[in-house]
């Protein structure tokens, strides 16, 4: 059978048993679920997000064909038409606001982590949406704001314009017990303030390797479950019986996309992480060893004939200039622990080091030829350092973008537009493009403010494609011209 793995979360099941156990012995009652559920329903919210049809978005502010449909961006870039054999229909722009065009393209769920408005969700309920709506849980809505987002671990901070706002404290993931007490709250199908129970099934999950499918490149060490969730509910609140936060409900294995029994969250181990860096920086501070590595097996065991450990992480290679390099870690080590953190298996290393910064010291722990050993390691970022990492933003392309003088506009006949100024080293001047430039369109989408070319540049930042922004636009001549500017690294 195949299975599906679906990001999603929580659909209405009730409390069956009126009382029970939980790990430490403690009589639990049907009076710790009601309180439980009355104290976090609030503090969990909607989240709408909304973005313009394709079909929509790719409006010529020439009057003419879309960006990408007009034969004259293909004849420019490759020096021929693409299509001769039948004539175009012209269309004509539109007279829609960005609001009234857009339409609703996904529905999730969010947590409130502080009174002023900051809210943690999944970084797909958000992802490619122009405009989030937020819908507390008494009916109260507001637009929210992107903080930051980060697909690795599938994380999201947005933020509302509010205050004294009802928070959901945050509690330890780390202390969970496999068979203790959690609830999901969220919105599966749109149904609001729903909860549901279950146990801990499992820690440090990792489902691509579960399921074999492969590592789609992100961070997974999840919280298994096996209270009821559906789609809706990513991005909403996995909680203990005291009413803390333990995880961020992400996503269910099904055979049909539909909750079967097993769902996952992202332990607030994580989020804290995460979401304190967003918020900091606009960009998580990810700490790496240097090291490609493989979760032992007993084939790896037997190939390699490995003694002293029957799990862990394989060190399959080590990076030059690398923390692990330098701590003097080498290719065939078994990796038991970092910190005191078991490592036994790939969800349980990508936890101890995603709670991380670079520049943090740490010990890791060892078997090399069937003897423990135990190094000091200082983690260092993906370029080999350990300084701060900002988010990319408009500034890094060495120009500004202000809004066109009005006379412009009427001077050359065009209802908007940013205009170029300022430039400097960088990928603008790169690309050829000169002081005074009027942006028109980029990837398709009319360009009107600065706001505007920020969405466009986040997006393109944010997303799988191509770094590249393929801009249109005109000169005060009334010349036309089109540039690739790159963000490529």
């Amino acid at each position: 059978m195949r299975h599906i793995i679906a990001t999603v979360a929580a659909s209405v099941l009730s409390v069956g048993a009126v009382s029970a156990t939980e790990p430490g012995g403690r009589l639990i009652s049907q009076e710790d679920f009601t309180n439980t559920a009355e104290s976090t329903v609030n503090g969990v919210v909607s989240v709408k997000s909304f973005a313009t049809p394709r079909g929509q978005r790719s409006i010529s502010p020439f009057g003419g064909d879309d960006f990408f449909g007009g034969d004259d961006l293909f004849e420019y870039f490759f020096g021929m038409p693409r299509n001769r054999q039948q004539p175009r229909n012209r269309q004509q722009p539109r007279q829609e606001t960005p609001k009234q065009a857009q339409r609703q393209i996904g529905l999730g769920s969010g947590v409130i982590i502080s009174k002023d408005g900051y809210i943690v969700t999944n970084n797909h309920v958000i992802a490619d949406a122009e405009r989030l709506e937020v819908t507390l849980n008494d009916n109260r809505n507001y637009n929210a704001k992107v903080i930051g987002t980060d697909p690795t671990t599938d994380l999201a901070l947005i933020q509302i314009d509010a205050d004294d706002l009802h928070v959901i404290p945050m509690g330890n993931s780390e202390n969970l017990k496999v068979g203790e007490w959690v609830l999901a709250v969220g919105n599966p199908f749109g149904f609001t303030s729903t909860v549901t129970s279950g146990i801990v099934s499992a820690k440090a999950r990792n489902i691509s390797t579960t399921t074999r499918g492969g590592s789609n490149g992100g961070i997974e060490s999840y919280i298994q479950t096996d209270a009821a969730v559906n789609q809706g509910n990513s991005g909403g609140a996995l909680v203990n019986l005291r009413g803390e936060l333990v995880g961020i409900n992400t996503a269910i294995y099904s055979s049909n996309g539909s909750y079967v029994g097993c769902s996952f969250a992202i332990p607030t181990s994580i989020v804290n992480k995460v979401v304190g860096d967003l918020k900091q920086f606009g960009a998580v501070q990810r700490a790496y060893m240097g090291i490609t590595f493989m979760e032992v097996t007993p084939e790896l065991v037997e190939e390699k004939k490995l003694e002293g450990a029957n799990a862990g992480i394989y060190v399959a290679s080590v990076a030059d200039r690398s923390a692990a390099r330098e701590a003097g870690l080498k290719e065939g080590d078994i990796i038991i622990s970092i910190d005191g953190n078991p490592t036994l298996n790939t969800a349980q290393m990508q936890e101890a080091i995603a709670k991380l910064s670079p520049g943090a010291t740490v010990d890791v722990k060892y078997i090399r030829g069937g003897k423990p050993y135990v190094k000091s390691m200082t983690l260092r970022n993906s370029r080999g350092d350990t300084t701060v990492t900002r988010a990319a933003s408009l500034m890094d392309l060495g120009c500004a973008f202000t809004n066109v003088p009005k006379e412009r506009l009427e001077q050359l006949e065009i209802s908007g537009g940013v205009l170029v100024t300022g430039i400097e080293e960088g990928r603008v001047k790169d690309a050829g493009i000169r002081d005074g430039f009027i942006v028109l369109a980029v990837n398709g989408q009319r360009v009107t403010s600065p706001e505007d070319m920020e969405k466009i540049y986040n997006a393109v930042m944010k997303g799988n494609d191509d770094k590249v922004l393929y801009i249109k636009g005109v000169y005060p001549t009334g010349k036309q011209a089109f540039y690739a500017v790159s963000l490529e690294d």
